[in-house]
């Protein structure tokens, strides 16, 4: 075996592991020794694909050819695609302006690819999903990671923009409902945001990956309702349960549409083609029907896991509106965020994502929680978890 070294880029150096994936190679390695892991770290639906997904899969398996499809993918699925704006939020989009992406990701790397130049400072929610500013780190913008507290729902505000943009400014990377957070900017905050920076000739960048998973049964709007120039990012993964198969979208203005597909013609060609055709049927009536029960249990996990965090002591500061997390105050425990994950995995047997996967600010006093998985698995690891947090309390030191 080789043990040539190999000179790592600077760009690859600056990259931080997210923490979310390196704890669930802790939990792998725990599961492979024979232990129950309660897997509470990733954020991953355990419904699986649609039936229909899945039968359309299968007829497509039938030996016919499956060559590349434009980049920016098949007409069909981008006609339906725009179709879903009008008919959740009377949002009229041109089919031209839906570009299907690799997952979620891949949009994200696109629009961060189209917008950003060496020096550009894009402000960012801190906590927020880590990857967002490492794409955009990646491409030389200066993030500036902007604490944000209960008082705005962990997220960013008209205020802490207004204070934080200089000349060097060039955009803002929002989350609606938010990873790790599980809450929404409302309509009012989203609408002024995005006058105050279109204002200022900066671009918007707007994740909307669980706007689907909004936990009130009238949901909500995207931001294209309030602001057409935005730029729109959001997947099949969370909503119908496709994480591992990898398509997505993104919605950008007219003027990015030839940027964006030569982008992906070379990054990597185009996105799936039998993942695209099947995605067709995400958007047949059955298929939203069970997109909407599941969105019902979701909701249903998500009061389980609140009695359960209180009864245990833990503080979860704003109930998330959206999405499957929770960001919980483990502070007093008197275990750093680290701390409380590791003693928890090592303990308990739950995996979590401690608060420094998400930003700096007041990190070692929270760790996300998905409730993403299934109920009973769930309240097994809720009561473990619930004797550990016990163990620590009662104890006159913390244990690490």
């Amino acid at each position: 075996m080789s043990s040539k070294q190999f000179r790592i880029s600077q760009r690859a150096e600056r990259v931080a592991p997210f923490q979310a994936m390196e704890f669930a190679k802790h939990a792998d390695a725990l599961a492979a020794s024979g232990a129950h892991v309660t897997r509470l770290n990733i954020g991953e639906p355990d419904f699986g694909a649609p039936p229909a997904f899945l039968d359309a899969i299968v007829d497509l398996a039938d030996g016919r050819p499956m060559g590349y499809t434009p980049s920016v993918g098949i007409s069909q699925l981008r006609t339906a695609i725009a179709a879903s704006y009008r008919a959740t939020d009377g949002v009229e989009i041109d089919p031209r302006r839906v570009c299907v992406t690799a997952g979620a990701s891949a949009a994200l790397l696109l629009c961060a690819a189209a917008v950003i130049d060496p020096g550009d400072r894009v402000l960012v929610a801190d906590p927020s999903y880590p990857c967002n500013r490492q794409f955009a780190e990646s491409f030389g913008a200066d993030v500036a990671l902007l604490p944000t507290s209960a008082a705005t729902r962990f997220q960013l505000d008209l205020a802490s923009i207004a204070a934080a943009w200089d000349e060097h400014t060039r955009g803002v990377m929002l989350a609606s409902p938010s990873n790790p957070t599980g809450t929404s900017l409302s309509t009012t905050e989203l609408a002024g945001i995005c006058q105050f920076v279109e204002e200022r000739e900066g671009w918007r960048i707007v994740d909307e990956i669980y706007l689907g998973l909004t936990h009130d049964d009238a949901g909500a709007s995207s931001v294209l309702a309030l602001d057409d120039d935005a730029i729109v990012v959001n997947s099949f993964s969370k909503v119908f349960g496709l994480t591992g198969w990898r398509l997505g979208w993104c919605v950008v203005p007219e003027a990015l549409v030839p940027v964006i597909e030569k982008l992906a013609q070379n990054y990597y060609i185009c996105p799936s083609a039998p993942t695209q055709y099947a995605a067709l049927s995400c958007f047949e009536p059955e298929t939203l029907a069970i997109a909407a029960e599941r969105r019902g249990q979701i909701v249903a996990r998500k009061n389980i896991v609140l009695q359960a965090l209180s009864a245990m002591g833990l503080e979860v500061p704003v109930i998330p509106d959206g999405a499957f997390y929770v960001y919980v105050d483990i502070s007093m425990t008197g275990l750093s965020s680290w701390e409380f994950c590791e003693s928890a995995l090592a303990q308990a047997r739950v995996a979590l994502t401690p608060g420094h996967d998400f930003g700096d600010h007041r990190a070692n006093d929270f760790v996300r929680l998905s409730y993403a998985i299934g109920t009973a698995d769930l309240v097994a690891g809720l009561e473990r978890l619930a004797v550990f947090v016990g163990d620590q309390c009662s104890s006159p030191e913390p244990k690490s």
